[in-house]
């Protein structure tokens, strides 16, 4: 496990070479964080290693899984919007149980994917439970910020003010009114042995070695990665890495680890931008720049100032 965490290599080289275990020929979007999160992710595992994939109900799963064709090269298991943790709660049980009567050869991984409805929302209890009993497998959230495959209706992963088709920005509201949820944190308290959240950032060296890190970690882990979505939030579908870099240059998505209760701040801006630079691009915040709402704009900054202090304190910065 030391070998894996510390292990030195040229990053670039490796990554560039690995065979990829999503395939093209699925339906994501163009511009579609959730594609590039589970290509990243699936990436981390070692060559040779087998792995089984579950997916929640969602747009990834619709898109990319059309039966009898599957984007997946290793095992993959299609399960109900609610109850993605206790699927592979199973499977992974089963797995021990057989191995250990000798009916299975070999190590295989066991990860499972869900949007943030299905994580955040119907499935955060099936979620909480694996967590809970400890079961080795990793749960990755690609959080695009509401319920994108029905058609945008918000979450409680779903930004304040953001403009969705539940919570419409116009005369009545400016977008949904509740902050939303720090889930990673809620994770942390679960005191498993790894969480993470990232996002893609330059040469993708972050979520990369905390995939791996989630992987290859004994236990439980959580994996938090802004996934973001061009039809929900409304940018240009070429501006999805600008969009990401935006997020984390403006502290609105801290990049950090939890590795057995001690938080790590993996990533701190050389520059602190301000929050209107990162919802500008977005249509979904287009009413926060009408003259009549630059309060909305200050409240927003107020919240992202708060959480990133508290990140810095729970990191001892």
């Amino acid at each position: 496990m030391d070998n894996v965490m510390n292990k030195s290599y040229n990053f670039k080289e490796e990554m560039i070479n690995k065979k990829d275990r999503f395939v093209p020929g699925h339906r994501m979007c163009a511009g579609c964080g959730g594609a590039v999160t589970v290509r990243s992710v699936l990436r981390s595992l070692h060559d040779g290693d087998k792995a089984v994939v579950g997916n929640a109900t969602s747009c990834l799963e619709v898109s990319s899984y059309m039966y009898p064709y599957s984007a997946y090269e290793d095992s993959y298991i299609h399960n109900a919007f609610e109850n993605a943790g206790a699927t592979m709660s199973g499977v992974e049980t089963a797995y021990r149980v057989l191995k250990r009567q000798g009916k299975i050869k070999g190590e295989y991984k066991f990860i499972t994917f869900g949007g943030d409805g299905g994580t955040y929302d119907i499935g955060f209890q099936s979620m909480s439970g694996a967590m809970e009993r400890g079961h080795d497998f990793v749960y990755v959230c690609y959080d695009n910020g509401a319920y994108m495959n029905t058609g945008t209706q918000r979450s409680s992963a779903t930004p304040r003010f953001a403009d969705t088709t539940t919570t419409p920005a116009g005369k009545v509201k400016n977008g949904k009114v509740q902050v939303r949820k720090d889930l990673a944190a809620i994770m942390a308290e679960h005191h498993i042995p790894y969480v993470g959240q990232t996002t893609f950032l330059g040469n993708f060296k972050d979520i990369y070695t905390k995939a791996e890190k989630a992987i290859y970690t004994p236990g439980p882990a959580f994996l938090n990665v802004l996934s973001p979505c061009p039809r929900g939030w409304g940018y240009e579908t070429s501006d999805m890495m600008e969009i990401c870099r935006l997020a984390v240059d403006t502290c609105y998505w801290p990049m950090f680890e939890v590795i057995d209760g001690t938080w790590t701040l993996t990533y701190t801006p050389k520059k602190k931008l301000p929050i209107e630079d990162f919802l500008r691009p977005q249509r979904r915040f287009r009413h926060l720049f009408k003259p009549e709402n630059e309060e909305l704009l200050a409240d927003f900054q107020k919240e992202v100032d708060k959480n990133w202090k508290e990140i810095l304190i729970k990191c001892n910065m």
